[in-house]
């Protein structure tokens, strides 16, 4: 019978200023669900303070204490209830005839075509405004022109599946229109073709370059982009482990690591793609930083996780997401200095959400113009990775020749997605 689809998720605000939200799952339970309605978390600017996951593998319940990021825009909470409902099993099939897909369903792409005059945060403001309307961007290429015109074209999904009517596609020119004022040209919104497919790419990356943003160690030379501050040294002190003696049918993980936004996104991602199941969870707080993990789980086909090999590979896998979950260089294409941001895709197809828009914001608050960018995938290390590409522009508060200058670019830019 399940239970009616209103009361699968419940949003309760909190009852003075400053206290979080209290969102509260309870629907049949499929593999990588916790992982899902962390990233729409995530995706709707909320920081997750602590959480408890349950399931007896029929049915989970799952309870988020939530508060907005300081940098995001206001939530609209009967949209965040419709979006995690989306993912939730139906309460009307029994849950064995449900089947996880391999690949996301995909929503239909649309293109968002407009030329604007140039100006400091521009392409922060368009990016904002899209995450107003509950738009994903999916691919962008933005262009400069020699007369200070900016072409952009946005590939965008809409989370709320209204774009293809006419007062929707109204509203998402208006509110552009609004925000790019008398520097807009033209703006254009249109259903994409096959010609979608030819801009998943970017352009290729040099050896050196690759090397360096898909590295499975950070390196402490100061040489080097990704080297770590004192602030990302802390990240070094993750603890993982593993034990198989407190429970006859789970497997104890234990996670001790520096926090950071998306954090528990980033290890229910890993555990989905590792095909681990958790049966119970418990986030604790931030305290001085940093957080605790309880997680008892097991393998897909329901058994404890004994293996020598493969602990040690998702023990590895762990280490490595706590270490850097995203990856920020600065470097040289040719005479100019390009940022590069990666970060993993899951294997169903989907992306870390915010990740432009975090980027984007904090080149504005440095006053750093973007002359072009990017979004592209490309596969390395076996797996793919999601690159983003902004090729910046020169002033006098940034010379971009000047290595301490770039370490300052790479070190907001850094925080601003770690959420620090």
């Amino acid at each position: 019978m399940g239970v009616p689809s209103d009361d699968v998720v419940v949003i309760q605000k909190g009852k003075r200023p400053g206290e979080p939200c209290i969102i509260t799952v309870n629907c049949p339970d499929k593999t990588g669900l916790g992982c899902d309605i962390c990233r729409i978390i995530l995706d709707f600017g909320l920081l997750i303070e602590k959480a408890d996951f349950s399931t007896d593998g029929i049915w989970c319940y799952v309870v988020l204490w939530v508060f907005p990021d300081s940098s995001s825009p206001a939530v609209k909470l009967s949209n965040l209830k419709n979006q995690l409902q989306s993912v939730c099993p139906s309460c009307s099939v029994p849950f064995y005839l449900y089947q996880q897909p391999t690949r996301s369903s995909s929503s239909p792409v649309y293109l968002l075509t407009f030329l604007c005059l140039d100006r400091k945060g521009l392409l922060h403001d368009v990016t904002q405004t899209l995450s107003e309307l509950e738009l994903s961007i999916q691919r962008v290429k933005v262009t400069t022109t020699p007369d200070d015109r900016v072409l952009d074209l946005f590939f965008i999904t809409d989370n709320m599946d209204l774009l293809h009517t006419k007062e929707r596609q109204d509203e998402t020119i208006k509110q552009l229109c609004d925000v790019l004022g008398e520097s807009c040209i033209s703006c254009e919104l249109q259903l994409v073709g096959p010609e979608y497919e030819s801009h998943h790419g970017i352009p290729s990356l040099s050896p050196a370059v690759a090397e360096e943003l898909f590295r499975c160690e950070l390196l402490d030379k100061e040489t080097r982009s990704q080297a770590l501050s004192p602030d990302m040294t802390k990240l070094k002190k993750t603890n993982v482990t593993m034990d198989n003696s407190l429970s006859p049918a789970h497997t104890l993980l234990q996670i001790h690591c520096a926090d950071h936004k998306g954090l528990l996104y980033d290890i229910l991602r890993t555990l989905k793609d590792s095909n681990i199941k958790i049966a119970y969870g418990r986030i604790s707080p931030n305290i001085k930083g940093y957080r605790d993990l309880d997680l008892f789980i097991q393998q897909n086909d329901g058994k404890k996780l004994v293996d020598p090999d493969k602990q040690s590979a998702l023990y590895l896998r762990l280490k490595v997401e706590m270490l850097h979950p995203l990856r920020v260089i600065i470097a040289n294409r040719g005479p100019d200095t390009e940022l590069l941001v990666a970060n993993p895709v899951e294997l169903s197809g989907k992306g870390r959400p915010r990740v432009f828009y975090d980027v984007t914001i904090a080149l504005k608050t440095l006053g750093i113009c973007i002359f072009s960018a990017e979004i592209g995938r490309v596969a390395a290390s076996d797996r793919e990775w999601e690159v983003y590409t902004f090729l910046l522009e020169e002033n006098h508060n940034f010379q971009l020749s000047n290595l301490v200058a770039k370490n300052q670019i790479v070190d907001r830019v850094r925080r601003t997605l770690m959420g620090w």
